[in-house]
Formats: C-alpha cells, structure tokens, sequence
C-alpha cells in the first residue's frame, strides 16, 4: 500500500446560521479549511428530500435556528439543499483550492444531478440497497464509493454484485460511534474478501482521530471523516465531525506514512550516520 487517500465529509455541517446565503459562506470556509489542510476530496450530500426523506418522518416537527417557529422535517431537508447555480459555485471555488468536490446520492434525482459536476460518486449506507440507483451509477460514473453501514453481509454483497465499486468502507452508522462498537476487523474480512479487485475505506464516526491509524495499518487505503468547524455548532452530525486541528493532524500523519513505507525491503544496512554511532556505541 503505497498511498492513502483522505476524504472531507462536509455533509450537512455547514447548515446553521440564519439563512442559505450563511449556508454558502460556511460551506465555502469548511471547503478552504479542507484545502489547506491537504485533503484532496470534499464531499457534500445531495437529496431530492420528496423522495429521500421516508414518509413516516415527513411531518415530524424540527427545530432549526433559522426559523422562529418549528417547521416539518421534509422542509428542514428542503431548506439545507444546495440548488444547481450554488453547486456550480461550490464546485468551481473548490478546484480553486485545489481539491475535488462530489457528494453522496441518496436518490435517482440527486446521482442524476451530480453527473454534471464530477465523475466520483458515494453511495451512503442508507441507500445501499436502492439497487436501481446503484446499477445507473455504476455505468455513469467512473469511479464508486459505498459504505456498509446498517447493513447485513447478504446486503452488502448484493450491492457489490450491482454498483462493482472501486473503494467499499466500514463504517458504523451511528453518530457518534462509541469506541467499543467500532468493530475494526471488519476491515480484514472485507480486505481477505475484496482487496484484491477493490480497495478498501473507513468511514469514521467517531471522536477519535486515532481510530483512523489503527484503520490504515489495516489495510484502509481511503479515509473518509465528517468535518466540523467546532463541535458544539448547531447540526445533527457536528458531534460526530473532526475539528480543524484534528484534520491538520491526520493529513500530517498521512503524509508522513507516505514517506516511511517505500523504502527498507530486504536484507537490514546501515543508515546515515549510524557507521559513527557504531564506532561509539561498540567500541
């Protein structure tokens, strides 16, 4: 494994303020951030929330700071979606920070909107089983992640069978993860059962920035966090997100990796500057 790549999952986090013009701004400051930490790719989610958003939860009163009253949880998700000319924003200000945009799909609409703006798509754990979605996807984009999150074995295969992606990831769906449930052999099983065809991911959801480590040094070679600007923002997932100190310390442990995996294969010879230790040290 010669190189690890690290994905921002903006998500939802930039929704709090006052209206969608500090939905933009806070977006935009979180995809800067991203860019010069180091981070390569940044994601959004995308959702048709008439489709997305199940039935049952339609109609369900949410709180939000945006508006004095409560409003249905189906306008909650309509108010925090980024229309076409704002991700014809988002998506030029980012390659102008020199990183990539995409997003997660979580309907037909959305994986059908994002052709326009790259050629990466995420499938998310809630949608892995939307086996119409996934089959368009796997034959309009060139390149497919998925997470298995709340998902059974039988699932995840069938999906697989579906979407062929090139990256799948572990993760646990819940927000955020407690240490003990982070079950991270799971990454051995799928690297003994995929990795000689797909790479494997994590999806982190969890406090810890350390877990990450211990992912690569199982075989992870994509990373993927929630980033948050501080935690205690208003927003469903800020609790679960990384902070920007947090993310500068990944990508610098990242690189760092990069740097001390290439070299040292086979028979031991000494380094620099250890012939003079050797002469003090042995006599």
């Amino acid at each position: 494994m010669d190189k690890v790549e690290l994905i921002s999952e903006i998500g939802i986090n930039f929704a709090y303020g006052n209206n969608k013009e500090q939905f933009l701004d806070n977006a935009k400051r979180l995809i800067r951030l991203s860019s010069v930490a180091g981070i390569p790719y940044i994601k959004l989610q995308k959702r048709n929330p008439d489709i997305s958003v199940p039935e049952h939860k339609k109609e369900s009163k949410k709180i939000v700071p945006w508006n004095d009253n409560p409003i249905t949880y189906l306008q909650y998700k309509k108010d925090i979606e980024f229309d076409w000319k704002e991700y014809i924003e988002l998506s030029m200000y980012t390659k102008k920070q020199g990183s990539d945009l995409f997003a997660s799909v979580w309907d037909m609409d959305s994986a059908y909107f994002m052709t326009e703006f790259s050629d990466i798509v995420k499938i998310p754990s809630a949608k892995i089983t939307d086996l119409e979605m996934l089959d368009y996807c796997r034959n309009e984009y060139s390149f497919k992640i998925m997470s298995t999150g709340m998902s059974t074995e039988e699932e995840i295969d069938k999906a697989v069978s579906v979407l062929k992606p090139d990256v799948i990831m572990h993760t646990n769906s819940v927000y955020p993860t407690p240490i003990k449930d982070l079950k991270l052999g799971y990454l051995k099983w799928l690297k003994e059962k995929y990795g000689t065809t797909i790479e494997i991911g994590y999806s982190n959801h969890c406090f810890s920035t350390k877990v990450m480590y211990v992912a690569i040094g199982m075989g992870a070679t994509w990373i993927e966090a929630h980033f948050t600007e501080n935690h205690n923002l208003w927003g469903s997932d800020q609790a679960a997100s990384i902070e920007p100190n947090g993310m500068f310390e990944i990508t610098k442990a990242i690189s760092d990796y990069g740097q001390v995996i290439h070299d040292g294969y086979g028979p031991r010879e000494l380094f620099s500057g250890e012939e003079k230790k050797k002469e003090s040290l042995r006599g």
